[in-house]
């Protein structure tokens, strides 16, 4: 009996050794190329619907992939209600992986990551003027997922 109680004992130790073990799978590293992601600050949201802004918070904008696996967003313009930080909360739910290039005047201001099945923050500051935002996966902006987003 001992024996038998003993030889439980040792996976289900192993098990807990393991389980202590792990990681948290929330990265708060979850930059782009640029460094510019930062935490969020409530303000615009997406598709030039207009949500609350805080008195110092900047301009926060939702932008989804297609959760279906399309080549697509959702948005395909975006408005940011005044100049300064714009904050995009990209979310892309479905299996095909997709990032966020944000680009005026043929250069690049953030970019995020390429992620599959996440979300992930891209901030930069922004002047008044219209921006291009696209997928730079091979052939996603081509199928054409790429929209404008505007600044006022």
């Amino acid at each position: 009996m001992k024996k038998t109680a003993a030889l439980l004992a040792l996976p289900l130790a192993t098990l807990a050794l393991i389980a202590g073990c792990g990681g948290d799978d929330s990265s708060s590293d979850s930059s782009g190329t640029n460094g510019s992601n930062e935490a969020a600050q409530p303000a615009q949201q997406s598709g030039g619907a207009t949500a609350d802004q805080a008195g110092s918070g900047g301009n926060v904008l939702e932008l989804q992939a297609d959760p279906s696996g399309a080549l697509a967003y959702e948005e395909t313009s975006l408005t940011a209600e005044k100049p300064g930080k714009v904050q995009i909360d990209f979310t892309n739910d479905s299996p095909i992986g997709h990032d966020v290039v944000i680009e005026k005047d043929g250069q690049e201001v953030a970019r995020s990551s390429v992620i599959t099945g996440s979300s992930e923050v891209v901030s930069f500051d922004a002047k008044a003027g219209d921006y291009t935002f696209y997928c730079s996966v091979p052939g996603h902006r081509e199928a054409g997922m790429e929209g404008t987003l505007t600044v006022k």
